[in-house]
């Protein structure tokens, strides 16, 4: 929010300067994000006054003028198109020095002497505009400094507030906060009631009254919105980055400024009978006042007539109920409540964001409709006249906000701050801000917390506002005491963090991404589920709930692969969520993407590229992590989103905890992926649990070592094989290692050739070369009968 600096000084005026108020507010959490001033730097500008003007000799577009700035007459040459005699303008005299260290010298222009210079707004840095000179009003004082004439000794401050405080988005809630912080008084704006002198009003129908409970109404008739807004509106609008549009859009912009109560004015002849808050009908259409044509959804709360939508409540209005100025003159003026979930994300969701909109999704006080409404009428009747009638306020009271006391304890502002502060500071820091404080007991107040104040609702509220207002920069500074003692550690689980650093180690750089993703990946991935869609997304490619961490690692390996990474590794721990809300399934997940070269470029490495072992090497770590690896296979399978042949599902005792394999090469197109990509993703808790260690004395005695080449189909899993000679080898048997797999000449058409090496050891004595030929014939009759095993000749 964007307000101006005296406006904020005419409610509450510290004594402090500018740059202390802004670093006060700031600590107080109201963030200041830029302060700028309203004029640029430059002097001897005053204001001056055009007697008289005539033709250049030598010049089409230049105007020789006489020009008074309050001492004396003097002759200005000027090609500014709006130049005219009576024309009061800011004139900078001979000296002055304009914004860009530009200093004013008597010159000559195509022949003729000009003693100064008139001034646009661009060129004070005013504005923006440069199509002619800034044209004051017809009262100002001539010869007066054009600072003190157009209060240009203004900043625009702009704070950024947490959704939490909406209370101060308002020069009213400002006032309070810096009024509060500085312990000065406050002069908010004096409402009074206008007397209505007709009774004619419009009847208004609360079919939504849980969305929109309390409505005000009144109507004004006899409008001339052919009146000027008054200067010092304009100027306050402006300097909060609002531009000045006619007299009554301008009133409701400025109470909505002044107080935080967005309010919106109707065309009362364009309105068809009463009004009815209600929930819009799907697919019902509204032109909007940006001339945007809308199609409304079911859950869109709308101001309506007895024939169509007339506003977005709270958002904005619609073109065929607006004001136009020359057309209208009785106007139906609007200020409602409208309760913070039924307006927040409706702007989004069709494309816009407003102030009132912004306001609204925050938190509007419920009390203000009825006194901005006569803040507002009273404005209107003196800028463009008319008659008011009565204000008509329609509530379903059920539904209006209620809170109850808050108690608080002078003990829990010490045990918080490690601050002592007695009864009577802490009611001096919390009364300005509207809190009603009655003491129960010595240190104990039941608080009553005004209307506006609505992120106020537990004790703890209360505290923040006290160390807040005390000043968190003052705060004293302690340590804290406890008894840490080392929380013992499971020897048979691999926690995370050490399954992150096993990951690191391998050449990984951990990822986190959003657990939101595009449909169309969700699809990709997921085809047989249903995609789990939010109710607000923060946009439209961001609409539905991960199944799976892949798709968003996949879209951040895309996005270094497109700046030129061309070798990463990625992983990522995090929840997948599987179904809907009603039977959701949220379960850890740990997964990772590679691609790219098998080592980092250097002189002593090769250029081959990663492949399937590479990353099943990876994930064998992980599951050796735990302790427990001989309970995890992998067994051949067809996955969504993984390429058909090149995965595998790792299974642990039979069930299924994850896979591996290779990016589809469909999915690698349309996500313009030109390098193969590996990926795996495992349950984390599956592969967490494993074996406690069990001592084991090292044997003294030799290993001995058999190599066998076996030859068998070609569509064997060499895993089952192993399996199968581990079985057979006996309790001796240490060590089996797959160490050479061939298909070529010399091994028969559809078949392979696996070397296994086989290592045995005694843990008491040498074994004999009659038991390990023994352990050997038995894992070749096993294998013979159960895979038609053969040695290689």
């Amino acid at each position: 929010m964007k307000f101006s600096e005296q406006w904020l000084r005419s409610l509450v005026n510290p004594p402090v300067n500018r740059d202390a108020l802004v670093a006060r507010l700031s600590m107080a959490g109201l963030e200041v994000d830029a302060v700028s001033p309203v004029a640029g730097e430059f002097s001897g500008v005053v204001v001056g006054e055009v007697l008289s003007t005539e033709q250049h000799p030598d010049a089409d577009k230049l105007r020789v003028c006489q020009v008074s700035d309050g001492e004396q007459t003097v002759q200005v040459v000027c090609g500014a198109p709006n130049v005219r005699a009576g024309l009061k303008i800011p004139f900078a005299r001979i000296g002055a020095v304009l914004p860009g260290d530009f200093k004013i010298k008597k010159a000559k222009l195509r022949g003729v002497e000009s003693f100064g210079m008139l001034c646009s707004a661009s060129e004070l840095q005013i504005s923006e505009e440069n199509d002619g000179l800034l044209e004051l009003s017809a009262d100002a004082v001539v010869g007066q400094c054009i600072r003190e004439c157009l209060n240009l000794n203004d900043a625009s401050i702009e704070v950024d507030l947490t959704p939490n405080r909406g209370d101060c988005l308002s020069l009213q809630g400002l006032a309070r906060e810096v009024g509060a912080l500085y312990s000065v008084p406050v002069q908010l704006p004096v409402i009074t009631a206008v007397a209505a002198s007709h009774a004619q009003t419009v009847a208004v129908e609360l079919a939504a009254s849980q969305a929109c409970p309390r409505y005000a109404g009144r109507v004004i008739t006899g409008v001339d919105l052919t009146q000027p807004t008054p200067a010092w509106m304009v100027e306050r609008l402006q300097r909060s980055d609002i531009r000045s549009i006619d007299a009554v859009v301008d009133v409701t912009n400025y109470v909505m400024l002044e107080l935080g109560q967005p309010l919106h004015a109707f065309d009362l002849a364009r309105i068809n009978g009463s009004i009815c808050v209600r929930m819009a009908h799907d697919n019902e259409e509204i032109t909007l006042l940006d001339g945007q044509d809308i199609k409304l959804k079911a859950n869109t709360l709308v101001i309506a007539d007895q024939q169509r939508a007339l506003a977005i409540a709270g958002v904005m209005g619609g073109a065929d109920s607006g004001v136009e100025v020359g057309k209208t003159t009785d106007i139906f003026l609007e200020s409602a409540f409208f309760e913070p979930v039924a307006i927040a994300g409706k702007a989004r969701s069709y494309g816009l964001h407003t102030d009132a909109s912004h306001r609204f999704e925050r938190g509007v006080d419920w009390q203000l409709p009825a006194q901005a409404i006569e803040r507002a009428t009273e404005l209107l009747l003196s800028i463009v006249g008319g008659s008011a009638g009565p204000t008509v306020i329609t509530e379903d009271a059920q539904y209006l906000p209620n809170t109850a006391p808050i108690v608080l304890r002078a003990e829990r502002v010490k045990q918080m701050f490690a601050l002592s502060l007695s009864d009577s500071e802490i009611e001096t820091l919390l009364t300005p801000l509207g809190l009603q404080l009655t003491a129960q007991s010595a240190g104990v107040w039941s608080v009553a917390v005004p209307s506006h104040r609505f992120d106020i609702s537990i004790e703890v509220d209360l505290l923040e506002e006290v160390g807040r207002l005390y000043g968190y920069d003052r705060l004293p500074v302690r340590y804290p005491a406890a008894r840490l003692a080392p929380q013992a550690q499971s020897e048979a689980q691999a926690s995370l963090p050490l399954l992150r650093r096993l990951l690191v180690a391998r050449g990984y750089q951990e990822a986190i991404t959003y657990s939101f993703i595009e449909p169309e990946l969700f699809s990709a991935f997921h085809p047989e589920l249903k995609a789990l869609t939010l109710a607000n997304p923060i946009s439209a490619e961001l609409s539905v709930m991960r199944a799976s961490l892949l798709p968003g690692l996949l879209k951040a390996l895309q996005h270094n692969l497109n700046r030129q990474q061309d070798r990463v590794r990625l992983f990522e721990s995090g929840l997948s969520f599987v179904g809907q809300l009603d039977d959701l399934k949220q379960e850890r997940m740990l997964a990772g993407v590679i691609t790219g070269a098998r080592l980092p470029e250097l002189w002593t490495h090769g250029k081959e590229r990663v492949d399937f072992y590479d990353i099943k090497a990876d994930v064998e770590a992980l599951l050796a992590a735990a302790g427990d690896r001989d309970s995890f296979t992998f067994v051949p399978c067809q996955q969504h989103a993984f390429h058909p042949g090149q995965c595998a599902r790792i299974e642990r005792n039979g069930q299924a905890i994850g896979f591996v394999g290779t990016l589809h090469p469909q999915l690698a197109t349309e996500l313009d992926i030109d390098q193969q990509v590996l990926m795996f993703e495992v349950q984390l808790d599956a592969i967490s649990a494993g074996r406690l260690p069990a001592f084991k004395e090292l044997s003294r005695f030799p290993e001995v070592r058999r190599d066998l080449a076996l030859v068998v189909k070609a569509e064997v899993p060499a895993e089952q094989l192993m399996a199968a000679m581990r079985s057979a080898a006996g309790e001796f048997l240490t060590q089996i290692r797959l160490f050479d797999v061939y298909q070529g000449k010399g091994v028969q058409e559809g078949c392979k050739s696996l070397a296994v090496g086989l290592t045995w050891q005694h843990p008491s004595r040498t074994l004999t070369d009659d038991e390990v030929s023994a352990a050997t014939q038995a894992i070749l009759t096993v294998l013979a009968d159960n895979f038609a095993a053969t040695l290689r000749m």
